[in-house]
């Protein structure tokens, strides 16, 4: 950028720039904190409101947060919570005894844990019956809401929906204790062993209740996974909803090509 255009840009926005680069270079490490509104503000001359917008707008970018009565602080980076797809393979469920989810995390030298908020009968959304094959009279299925968490950490929540015709009576319309193996090993019990998945993905920016419910930073997207599980027989029984916070998972295929 030349001096005469980076004259031209309104003094919030140069002030972010330089921030930017900063963080950039390596100036202000993850961790480290940034001036303050009033230093900035005199270090560029200008009014410290001028000062919290450049700030503001790094903060949206998600390369800053604020830390209530301590300043503003470069977000920290950490490792993330890579899924693939062998997470639903039979043997690693047989020779852990654990969720796909939980058994990913483990792998990686954390803690999982994984709360079943609420079990309910619900009519399927048009996505899920399209994706399930169910007909608009008769589109009732067990509804299943899990949040799911590393460390402690919230990293993404969970709606599996399963026909009432697979699910009803039992344990998957009724308890949140899914038993060794979880909810596949149940599904394999039910005659429907995952032997396929199919998955769409995208990104967008959170509700909030996401952001409130996940502890999502300001500036955060997060990747909305629409899964459908499919058995042996290539029919679907299960389509589960996740959204990811996109700062804390990555989705890691391993695919065949298909002639």
């Amino acid at each position: 950028m030349t001096s005469d255009q980076g004259e031209r840009r309104p003094p919030s926005r140069r002030i972010a720039d330089d921030l930017r680069d900063q963080i950039a270079d390596g100036t202000y490490q993850p961790g480290k904190k940034l001036p303050s509104e009033r230093a900035l503000a005199a270090q560029y001359g200008t009014a410290r409101n001028t000062a919290a917008e450049a700030i503001d707008m790094l903060r949206r970018e998600g390369l800053v947060v604020a830390k209530h009565g301590a300043g503003v602080f470069v977000r920290e980076h950490r490792p993330l919570l890579r899924l693939g797809s062998n997470r639903y393979s039979r043997t690693l469920r047989e020779s852990t005894g654990l969720s796909p989810y939980r058994a990913e995390v483990t792998k990686q030298g954390r803690t999982a844990r994984v709360d079943c908020t609420s079990i309910t009968r619900v009519d399927a959304p048009d996505d899920v019956a399209e994706r399930l094959g169910l007909s608009r009279e008769n589109r009732s299925v067990t509804r299943r809401e899990n949040w799911y968490y590393a460390d402690d950490e919230p990293v993404q929540v969970g709606i599996t929906y399963i026909p009432i015709s697979i699910s009803e009576g039992s344990v998957l319309a009724t308890s949140a204790d899914m038993g060794k193996g979880s909810l596949y090993a149940r599904f394999e019990e039910l005659g429907h062993p995952i032997a396929r998945i199919r998955e769409e993905i995208s990104a967008r920016m959170p509700t909030p209740e996401e952001v409130s419910g996940l502890a999502i930073p300001d500036g955060v997207p997060v990747l909305d996974v629409l899964h459908t599980g499919i058995d042996d027989q290539g029919k679907p029984f299960e389509v589960t909803r996740f959204v990811l916070r996109a700062d804390l998972n990555g989705l890691d295929y391993n695919m065949p090509i298909e002639d």
